[in-house]
């Protein structure tokens, strides 16, 4: 059974509004470019943009989606980072190592509020000690 994390109630009110606010901005830059997907929950696809029929409208398209998909997956993973820190304020577990069990630096998690392993932990894995 994971550790209850030690934080008070104000520190983790700031950082579910500051993880709130974040999702919202996700959520918003997807829309730009993206449909949810309907079957997989979480998921957005990339539109295919139609410029014309043109060989050169063709290659900006193309262009564009590969851009727009490489996007689409790096705000996925920060979506999906930041769905699973609010679900871990919720359990009671946010702000408890992974690999520790140990708690989080507070400023760890005001400059990273998605993380879920402390600098020390990162450190070892890494090999940076």
């Amino acid at each position: 059974m994971a550790k209850t994390a030690p934080f008070k109630k104000d520190f983790l009110k700031k950082i579910t509004d500051i993880l709130l606010a974040e999702k919202e901005k996700l959520e918003a830059e997807l829309a730009r470019f993206t449909k949810k997907n309907p079957n997989v929950s979480g998921d957005f696809d990339a539109e295919f943009p139609e410029y014309g029929d043109e060989s050169d409208e063709n290659a900006r398209e193309v262009a564009d989606y590969s851009v727009n998909k490489a996007l689409e997956i790096t705000l996925e993973k920060k979506l999906r980072d930041v769905n699973a820190a609010l679900g871990r304020i919720e359990d009671g577990t946010y702000g408890i190592c992974k690999y520790t069990g140990k708690p989080i630096n507070e400023k760890r998690l005001l400059a990273r509020p998605t993380s879920s392993s402390s600098v020390e932990a990162k450190k070892l894995l890494t090999d940076e000690v």
